[in-house]
């Protein structure tokens, strides 16, 4: 499968709002330099209108490249490097050093076009926020897991079980190639558009590192398939959409408990009551 990436030249304090906005209409990877910001999408996703309504609303323009899927190694390989979230966790590809002595846990990720290496802001600060958690033991859902890269670290961390949805049949194949990598033994994934299937009060710990508007979506069957006492992290929100997350998540009955930002982006962990 194809993909089409688009650069822009954009200030930094619109990208944000730009990764959210493209996130919404489709982009599954981003990657930001000091002047630019690529985005990527399946070929078949492309609309140029919807491109065209996002940027001219800011007044931006764009280059596009189409990307066979037999290249994109080439492309990350380029620009993959290390991730380090403090002293706790360590992201990289099969291809660098070891971190080991450096961090507690080290998680080996082939990103291709999946979204969750560790380099973006929200993927970081939910990271950050598990360092803190008590998973020994726990089932962990992860809903748009991505590369697995969250899946993954909570069996490092000692889920008893850690299953992962997406609904991108190669994001999907991609998570199973690092959970093998890894060695991840108590993680299951599997390809699916929704929560609906998942049986009321199944997990213990929910992670949603998606975007807003998917939250917001969704906020009722999270709720649902987490234990009476769950503990939900949330991510992929803006700092100025706090209060419409924070909001909804209030009227299920989730709790605030922690939040980590990282430059315009939270992560918001809540606990069932």
């Amino acid at each position: 499968m194809s993909h089409i990436a688009i650069t822009v030249s954009a200030p930094s304090a619109l990208k944000d709002i730009l990764v959210a906005q493209l996130a919404d209409a489709g982009y599954e990877g981003f990657e930001e330099t000091a002047d630019t910001l690529v985005a990527y999408i399946p070929a078949t996703q492309f609309e140029e209108n919807i491109l065209l309504g996002i940027l001219g609303s800011h007044g931006l323009d764009y280059t596009k490249e189409t990307i066979a899927q037999a290249n994109w190694n080439a492309v990350w390989e380029s620009n993959f490097q290390p991730v380090l979230v403090d002293n706790f966790c360590g992201i990289r590809a099969g291809f660098h050093e070891s971190l080991q002595g450096q961090v507690l846990h080290e998680i080996i990720i082939t990103p291709k076009m999946s979204f969750g290496t560790g380099h973006h802001a929200t993927t970081y600060s939910v990271i950050r926020l598990m360092e803190n958690i008590n998973i020994k033991g726990k089932k962990v859902f992860d809903f748009g897991t991505g590369t697995g890269i969250l899946a993954i670290l909570a069996d490092q961390l000692g889920a008893a079980q850690a299953d992962a949805i997406d609904n991108d049949s190669w994001a999907v194949d991609n998570a199973i190639e690092n959970v093998v990598a890894n060695g991840a033994r108590n993680v299951r994934i599997w390809r699916a558009d929704n929560l609906e299937a998942i049986a009321d009060g199944t997990y213990d710990i929910l992670l949603a590192n998606i975007n807003r508007n998917i939250l917001l979506a969704n906020m009722a069957h999270m709720k649902r398939i987490m234990k009476s006492d769950g503990l939900l992290i949330l991510s992929g929100i803006l700092q100025e959409d706090e209060t419409v997350i924070v909001t909804a998540a209030e009227g299920q009955n989730l709790r605030l408990e922690r939040k980590a930002s990282r430059d315009n982006w939270l992560a918001i962990s809540f606990l069932a009551v």
